[in-house]
């Protein structure tokens, strides 16, 4: 029988797909129906509900009026005598509330309040004889002396949270009443109204409440608003039971399936009898002609590939099976001596002669998979050269590559013979890019001999490294992930490692570092925070505050912008850690570009603190400026905000400006032509040379705080005065960062530095606490506002800074 011939008997899955497919038409329609009858029953059940509810409500609202109507209540009230309204007529207004109700047993309690809030009668039938105005009523009370409302009704549940006297809960009846006509009392003279309530427990309410929560296992909700539903199909209900009160019931997908289960069970029953029927002939047959013969010959093939095996055999027969057979070994023993040729290239660093990287992760994807399933444990050493760049720059790509290739042959000579000491499997080693390493190891962790690996390619680099006669002074960096402690994947084990290898190198270099729970949680914080950056609204979370700065005569000559940023899940995020990670993730440029426009809105309030004369420092990520849209952003802003461009000061990075590229510095320039003024921030914080600083487009040098902390002292002050002065030659001011004490103030006079800036003068600021600061100086010195007279300070002996 030819193939073709065998392919109708293929015809099964559309049987079976004509059955599920009837079935499922079958219960789309059923379940549909279904779920709308339940949803009538649960609105209707909500409504006998809500039915109960304005029963008691109005049933509190007739005893109220009925108490009113009898004379006891206005006796009590208008009774001068105490004693005589405290005993007589409070057992009168007992009486009557007991007749009144019709179980005698029913919880009532009925309260007079005095306009003042005071309590001038409380009765309660329960079974305490002490009862008191519960707290949940009094707070009631005080809410609706607040409001205008003249008569309310509320529920106060008796929640968990509320206290022993609160557990009950209630339907309150309030309203407030004239104590001289008792009828409701008018809004001209509610302020000498009696407040009056009545509280029952809705009892067949609650059961009601009971009875849903049985029924469908769902908890009632009592919400202020309705539920909005987010599914359409989903079973839920809502009806109002009194203003601002809601009563919702939403039922779990679980108990809609259950109800569906029975409609389920019927078409699961009819399909597989209908199905299996006709499907039972159809597989036996096509075993017998078809997927018998190609299982063993797809059996043959899977041993080839797993190299279980290097032959198939020809099983013979007639017909496409046979013959494919027979063609598929005429190919595999023409194409295996081939393969092994392309593997042995296509699995080999050129260079080093190791497994690459793709060899590297199909080998040690089924050792760590080994041990996933249990089986033992896998180390990974991640391994990356120190100052290999240095090296390959400096004495050419030829040095670099023979490092590389005496390295990966010193390694494997060094790992081998551990391996065979300890007993252990061969190590798998593999150059995974550039400078980069891996060795596979399988060791139990504690054993020692992961330590002992990591020591033994650690003292490779003891003495140097030795390349073509010459010692080259490079290092390694090894990082440490464990399968599966660490990882249960090939990636994520390389991930890890390579995350322990990081930070080896932060710690110092030439050593070891095991993966550890602190360097996952380092790596989670940097994705939370780049999440949070993603999708937060700067206006919601982001706010700037703002620090002085003052010349010699301590006139504030303008103020630096600094962000902040408190985030609702990370609470407060530093800018010194997130951003870095918003440069690197791309995600700097609307922070900046918020930065640049708030602080542009908040600049005729700074100018109204401190003068017309008052700069605004504004700081902004040095990846902005390869491009001229923040240039641009810039100037839109000044110009909608009425601001002159001199008066506004953009500071760059230091470091920025040791990187500063013909492009860079063009753009640059253009700002500077625009007006704006050019700042150089944290300058000295750790790239400072003569050169940069004769090279540098900048009006303004900021001295960070690390140089002025070094160089304030008597030993370098003529350093100080030398370098300020080279600055000034160049035309820049100098501003001294981190000021805070006189005698660094003293020392930056004395040196010739223009402006101060620190915590001496002030912390940074939000605006509204920099005016009042700014209105401290004006009342501690008896001068007028700062739009009058400029705010200044005067150094006295020893630098110490006082008000004019």
């Amino acid at each position: 029988m030819t193939l073709g011939k065998r392919a109708v008997f293929l015809i099964f899955p559309i049987v079976l797909a004509g059955y599920l497919l009837a079935a499922s038409l079958v219960y789309v329609v059923e379940s549909k129906a279904l779920l709308s009858l339940e949803k009538a029953r649960l609105s209707q059940q909500l409504d006998h509900a809500e039915a109960l509810f304005r029963t008691d409500a109005n049933q509190s609202r007739s005893f109220l009026y009925s108490l009113l109507e009898g004379n006891a209540v206005r006796l009590f009230v208008s009774e001068p005598d105490d004693s005589y309204r405290n005993n007589a007529l409070s057992l009168r207004i007992q009486a009557s509330i007991r007749s009144l109700s019709d179980d005698p047993r029913a919880y009532v309690s009925f309260s007079i309040l005095q306009p003042d809030l005071s309590i001038g009668y409380y009765f309660e039938n329960s079974d305490d004889p002490f009862a008191e105005v519960s707290p949940a009523q009094m707070q009631l009370a005080q809410a609706l002396a607040k409001s205008e409302v003249l008569r309310n009704w509320t529920f106060l549940d008796g929640g968990t949270g509320a206290s022993a006297g609160e557990k009950r809960p209630l339907l309150v009846y309030s309203e407030y009443i004239d104590p001289t006509t008792f009828s409701r009392a008018l809004p001209s003279n509610r302020t000498r109204a009696l407040l009056v309530q009545v509280a029952i427990q809705p009892d067949q309410f609650l059961a009601m409440l009971q009875s849903l929560k049985t029924e469908y296992g769902a908890e009632p909700l009592l919400t202020t608003q309705v539920l909005t539903e987010t599914d359409a199909d989903a079973l839920s209900a809502s009806v109002e039971l009194i203003p601002q009160l809601h009563l919702t019931l939403r039922i779990s997908d679980a108990y809609a399936s259950s109800a569906m289960g029975q409609l389920k069970l019927v078409l699961g029953i009819g399909t597989i009898g209908m199905s299996l029927l006709s499907i039972g002939l159809m597989i036996a047959l096509i075993r017998r002609f078809i997927t018998d013969p190609i299982a063993a010959l797809d059996q043959q093939v899977t041993a080839v590939m797993d190299e279980r095996t290097e032959q198939i055999v020809d099983v013979g027969g007639d017909g496409e099976i046979g013959r494919l057979t027979g063609n598929i070994k005429k190919l595999h023993d023409q194409s295996s001596s081939a393969l092994r040729r392309v593997q042995e290239a296509s699995w080999t660093d050129a260079l080093t002669g190791m497994l690459n990287r793709g060899r590297f992760n199909m080998l040690a994807g089924r050792i760590v998979q080994h041990a996933v399933d249990g089986h033992g444990s896998a180390a990974l050493l991640f391994i990356d050269i120190d100052h290999f760049k240095f090296v390959n720059d400096k004495y050419g790509h030829e040095v670099g590559d023979a490092l590389l290739r005496i390295f990966a042959a010193r390694v494997r000579d060094a790992i081998a013979p551990i391996m065979t000491r300890r007993g252990l499997p061969g190590a798998i080693l593999a150059r995974l890019s550039g400078d980069e390493f891996a060795v596979l190891i399988q060791a139990e962790p504690g054993t020692g001999a992961i330590r002992e690996t990591c020591d033994a390619i650690l003292s490779l680099f003891a003495q140097g490294f030795e390349v073509q006669d010459k010692v080259h002074p490079v290092t390694a960096s090894i990082g440490v992930a464990i399968c599966p402690l660490d990882a249960e994947s090939v990636a994520e084990l390389i991930s890890n490692a390579d995350a322990a290898m990081y930070q080896a190198k932060t710690s110092g270099k030439n050593r070891s570092s095991r993966f550890s729970r602190a360097l996952q949680d380092k790596r989670d914080r940097v994705r939370q925070i780049q999440d949070e950056l993603r999708v937060l609204d700067p206006d919601e979370q982001f706010h700037l505050v703002y620090m002085p700065i003052v010349d010699q005569r301590g006139t504030v000559t303008g103020c630096e912008a600094l962000l902040r940023w408190t985030s609702p899940t990370l609470g407060r995020v530093t800018p010194d850690e997130f951003v870095p990670i918003a440069e690197s993730s791309g995600q700097f440029t609307k922070i900046d570009w918020w930065v640049v426009s708030r602080a542009m809105a908040d600049y005729d309030k700074i100018r109204a603190m401190f003068g017309p004369q008052a700069v605004l420092a504004i700081n902004i990520s040095s990846a902005e400026l390869h491009s001229r849209s923040i240039g641009d952003h810039f100037t839109r802003e000044a110009a909608r905000h009425g601001i002159a461009p001199d008066r506004i000061e953009i500071e760059l990075t230091e470091t920025f400006a040791v990187k500063l590229g013909d492009q860079l510095h063009r753009n640059i320039e253009a700002l500077r032509s625009r007006g704006f003024r050019i700042s150089i921030d944290d300058f000295g914080a750790g790239y400072t040379s003569v050169q940069q600083i004769i090279e540098y487009t900048a009006d303004t040098i900021k001295l960070d705080r690390a140089i002025v902390e070094t160089m304030a002292t008597a030993d370098l002050s003529p350093a100080l005065t030398a370098l300020i002065a080279l600055c000034h030659a160049r035309g820049m001011s100098v501003i001294g960062e981190g000021v805070d004490s006189v005698e660094k103030v003293d020392f930056l006079t004395r040196a010739g530095c223009d402006h101060f800036q620190g915590y001496l003068i002030s912390k940074p600021l939000a605006l509204d606490e920099l005016g009042i600061w700014a209105l401290q100086q004006v009342r501690e010195t008896g001068m007028g506002l700062p739009d009058e007279r400029p705010l200044t300070y005067v150094p006295r002996a020893r630098g110490t800074l006082r008000l004019l």
